[in-house]
């Protein structure tokens, strides 16, 4: 895990430059789990540190997004999958990135089907998504506002 820090260890915004913390998510049961708490913890310190008003509702999407595009990651992809979340001009980039080429597609909207909706949640959170295909891979990305409706605990 990597972030860029000033040299007491706190987040140090560089203007133009992204805060970021990046990590490797191997087929192990419980990384869907520690992909949500390494959001919510990268949240934190934006709050914390940076003075970022970040609402519980925000930290809640944030880890509902993370979920589903590490989740999809997990299930249709070979090998790793590496998260990273960078913080840049406001918004929260959550990037997901495997070895499978195969573009995810979402589906079209229907009430009655089971399962299968994770795209469509991510894109409504989203203020921006896009999916590219990459050298040895993909690269899923989706742009959250760091904005809500109320504070996070502690703010």
């Amino acid at each position: 895990m990597e972030s860029v820090t000033g040299g007491d260890g706190r987040l140090a915004p560089v203007s133009g430059t992204p805060i970021r913390v990046a990590v490797t998510l191997e087929k192990e049961g419980l990384s869907i789990a520690r992909a949500r708490d390494l959001a919510t913890a990268f949240l934190g310190r934006i709050r914390e540190e940076l003075g970022v008003p970040v609402s519980a509702r925000t930290v809640g999407d944030t880890q509902l997004v993370v979920s589903e595009l590490v989740t999809n990651a997990r299930k249709y992809a070979p090998g790793p999958v590496t998260l990273e979340l960078r913080f840049t001009e406001g918004l929260l980039e959550v990037v997901v990135r495997d070895e499978d080429p195969e573009l995810p597609v979402p589906r079209p909207a229907d009430a009655d089907r089971i399962g299968q909706h994770g795209l469509e949640i991510v894109k409504a959170i989203a203020q921006h998504f896009e999916a590219g295909r990459e050298r040895t891979g993909k690269r899923v990305t989706a742009r959250i506002a760091l904005v809500g409706d109320s504070p996070a605990p502690g703010t």
